[in-house]
């Protein structure tokens, strides 16, 4: 990619139906380390791969709680994700106050959405320059939704964003019809393998650097780091090595 006469601002078209602005954004939340989200009938769960700026810095922040009933996983410019896990706590409120009940996920991950697309419509405003995977459970049960840039949003069974995250969708893409009956457990360590997939050679998940968070029929939001994680690695450790043998 490279500076064009119509990459000036979010509201030109370029000749060939483009507009740039948002096509830079996407490649921001490309550069993000991978974040993965995958559901049963049941749960839904997000993993994700945390990076430490350097070696006298802490690992930053992946996943972030919303509310009892929802949570995001970033991949991209972490302040434009606290800018709109703000505007959803906001908006969670709001519904609580107003009508009483839990915002439905749907109608989150559309307003965000709605939100981000008037950035690409209002000349002089930028687009997001974050992905967002997004988790919930509501009345019509568990939720994953895929948040971009350009202000589309999708529901998946299994998703990746972030660098290297093609890898895990094609693990997920192998795999996804056998979530359905997963129990909690068995689908974090789904999750956890798919990420592993998206490391550099020569790298390993480990407490410092995975976080996981889940929401379920249930369970409230919990977000897991540092040593709690620990049981989860080695449940993917135990499974492996059982793998091993029986081959």
């Amino acid at each position: 990619m490279f500076r064009n006469q119509y990459d000036n601002d979010a509201s030109t078209w370029s000749p060939q139906g483009r507009i740039f602005q948002v096509e830079y954004a996407s490649e921001a939340v490309k550069q993000g380390s991978a974040v993965v989200g995958l559901r049963s009938k049941d749960n839904v769960v997000l993993v994700a791969a945390k990076r430490s700026p350097n070696e006298l810095a802490s690992y930053q922040k992946k996943i972030i709680r919303i509310d009892d009933h929802m949570g995001i996983a970033v991949a991209g410019l972490t302040s434009d994700a606290r800018v709109l896990s703000n505007y959803l706590r906001t908006e969670s409120i709001r519904s609580k106050m107003v009508y009483g009940r839990a915002l439905p996920v749907g109608r989150a991950v559309n307003a965000i959405g709605d939100k981000a697309q008037t950035n690409t419509q209002d000349y002089g405003r930028r687009p997001y320059g974050v992905g967002l995977l997004v988790i919930g459970q509501d009345e019509t049960g568990p939720h994953l939704y895929e948040f971009s840039p350009s202000g589309i949003v999708s529901e998946y069974y299994a998703y990746s964003i972030g660098a290297r995250s093609q890898s895990a969708r094609t693990y997920l893409e192998r795999h996804f019809e056998s979530f359905e009956n997963l129990s909690l457990n068995e689908l974090i360590a789904q999750g956890l393998r798919a990420l592993r997939d998206t490391l550099q050679q020569g790298k390993q998940l480990d407490t410092l650097n995975t976080s996981i968070g889940f929401v379920g029929k249930d369970s409230k939001m919990t977000i897991l780091d540092g040593e709690a994680t620990q049981a989860y690695l080695d449940l993917l450790e135990e499974e492996d090595s059982g793998a091993m043998d029986t081959e």
